[in-house]
């Protein structure tokens, strides 16, 4: 089905990127609970670049209410600090050496509000990445057609097939935002 060099798998594949992306970050807003995953959205500016955290530590949770971040190099526990700080998941590390120990505060009311604010940022943010891979495929649409490689009876329904792609996606991540903002606001 793919004409020209336009093929809607390749555009369906970038979507569900997004999505994975979207689950993978709502995954990390945990609720009440401590779990090392709740790090796993942490970049920290390292060596020159944005790493993850578990490429410079070692995350683990010792008690149901605590995480544990042992830093392998000494000159990145203050990066690892600040990123932890800057990563809007409402946490404070008590630092000792290079072990960052991290209590997970009782959920409040206002906590689940903000917890709440956060994931719709996230899913925000995977619908402006799904509506970019459809504008990125109505160009090569565009440009087919234009350097007449494709009709235009073909662009216009291939057109349609991206945006009917792009409504799932959209749809699929407001599904996902709504059961995990029942899971935080759920005492």
């Amino acid at each position: 089905m793919a004409t020209g060099n336009f093929d809607l798998n390749e555009v369906k594949r970038r979507m569900q990127g997004a999505v994975q992306s979207l689950k993978h970050e709502l995954g990390g807003l945990r609720t009440g609970r401590a779990s090392a995953s709740m790090l796993d959205p942490v970049q920290v500016e390292a060596y020159g670049s944005h790493m993850p955290l578990n490429q410079l530590a070692t995350v683990s949770v010792p008690e149901p209410r605590m995480i544990s971040v042992q830093v392998w190099d000494k000159s990145m526990v203050k990066p690892v600090e600040k990123a932890i700080v800057d990563s809007n998941l409402g946490l404070s590390p008590a630092t000792e050496g290079q072990v960052l120990r991290l209590r997970i505060p009782e959920l409040n009311e206002e906590r689940r509000k903000e917890l709440v604010k956060v994931a719709h940022k996230y899913a925000e943010a995977a619908k402006v990445a799904a509506r970019h891979v459809r504008r990125d495929g109505l160009d090569v649409l565009k440009k087919l057609e234009k350097n007449h490689e494709m009709s235009e009876d073909d662009q216009k329904r291939h057109a349609d097939e991206v945006q009917k792609v792009t409504d799932g996606i959209i749809t699929e991540i407001d599904q996902l935002l709504a059961a995990k903002e029942k899971e935080i606001l759920t005492v």
